[in-house]
């Protein structure tokens, strides 16, 4: 009866501030992801319908990321207050061990976890591609937005899910498109097809490309086969892309598990070096199980501050927080630079907490 009140107790305890946590924690990530491009946009006179299209859709891979990270802030805030409010003495009372808070958190856990991975692995992805379109959209609503036709500006490049990279000198008011080199390529960096043209078009929810005073050039053997030129012409193009980060494609960590594992298995029979790839396919699964190895820490650690008669306040909450954040950025980019091996970039931050964890439940056993 004690256990089953316990539950209720740590669930109600604890969710509101995974809620809270949660939301504050998608803030945060939204500003950091964000903030080099929201205002720029705007101040460049970019429609803000479309921006706050693209912050939403920010908002799946935010959830997912910050999961874990909201439910170690909640699990830490809850288990604190529930030693301070001598809960865990109550228990102790009623012949209980302070370890049945294992069972409730580890389940909080194993939910949030699968969740967590839920997410990454189905909204994620079709949010990542569509906002993509929305910064194609962007940049062809409002040309300044990527400096296109200013002094010094780049080309614009565009990728479609044909594997085309398609390059524009320019955009013209009333959306005409000047300077086209278009692309396709085989085995992903050698050209099967050039095509070039004066101008072009693409009409809004179009998915015909109108090219004008252009040419194809085919090629066999990386040699010129075929040239043709043209007036005007007319190109399918599907998921016309592009990205204000200055890559043209989505980020490996972000493609559908099925295609990444595919991509990684080619990778590695060919014995290319992808350290982006290779570090991203074990994130998909770290991540998510950061959630459950949290939820250990956050247990081990309400035991042993009982145990020491400490309580853990809200700074050292966030300051351990915020550790997991710090450790998972840092090693990322290690993994990604291809400075230590993927699993142990992605897997460390993880470990950390099941390590710093089961050491407080030794000290905490030895008191």
């Amino acid at each position: 009866m004690f256990s089953g009140r316990l539950n209720r107790y740590l669930l109600e305890e604890i969710l509101p501030f995974l809620f809270a946590g949660l939301a504050v924690t998608i803030l945060l990530l939204l500003l950091g992801a964000l903030q080099a491009i929201i205002a720029p946009l705007l101040a460049k006179g970019a429609n803000p319908a479309l921006v706050a299209k693209l912050v939403a859709l920010q908002l799946p891979d935010a959830v997912a990321r910050g999961l874990p990270i909201a439910l170690l802030f909640a699990t830490l805030l809850g288990l604190s207050r529930l030693s301070a409010d001598s809960e865990i003495k109550a228990m102790q009372a009623g012949g209980i061990s302070p370890t049945k808070l294992f069972g409730p958190v580890m389940g909080l856990g194993l939910a949030v976890t699968l969740l967590s991975f839920a997410v990454g692995e189905t909204l994620t992805p079709r949010a990542k591609v569509q906002s993509l379109s929305v910064q194609r959209e962007i940049v062809l609503d409002n040309p300044r937005v990527a400096g296109l036709g200013v002094a010094g500006g780049k080309a614009l490049v565009l990728r479609d899910a044909f594997g085309r990279a398609i390059s524009i000198a320019s955009v013209e008011p009333g959306g005409e498109l000047r300077g086209l080199s278009i692309a396709t390529l085989r085995n992903g960096d050698v050209a099967r097809e050039i095509i070039t043209a004066q101008r072009g078009r693409l009409s809004a929810g179009s998915n015909v490309l109108e090219l004008f005073d252009g040419q194809r050039i085919t090629y066999q053997n990386e040699k010129p086969s075929t040239v043709l030129s043209f007036e005007r012409g007319t190109l399918p193009v599907q998921d016309l892309q592009a990205s204000f980060e200055g890559g043209d494609e989505l980020k490996p960590v972000y493609l559908p598990l099925r295609d990444l594992w595919q991509k990684v298995r080619e990778y590695k029979a060919q014995n290319i070096n992808a350290p982006q790839e290779f570090t991203a396919l074990q994130r998909k699964f770290a991540e998510p199980f950061a959630a459950l190895c949290m939820a250990f820490f956050a247990a081990a650690l309400a035991i042993f501050s009982f145990r020491s008669n400490l309580n853990i306040g809200l700074v050292w909450v966030l300051l351990l927080t915020f550790l997991y954040y710090a450790t998972w950025s840092v090693f990322r980019v290690m993994g990604e630079n291809g400075a230590l091996s993927p699993l142990l970039s992605a897997w460390t931050p993880d470990a950390l907490y099941v390590v710093a964890g089961a050491a407080l439940l030794w000290v905490a056993a030895r008191r």
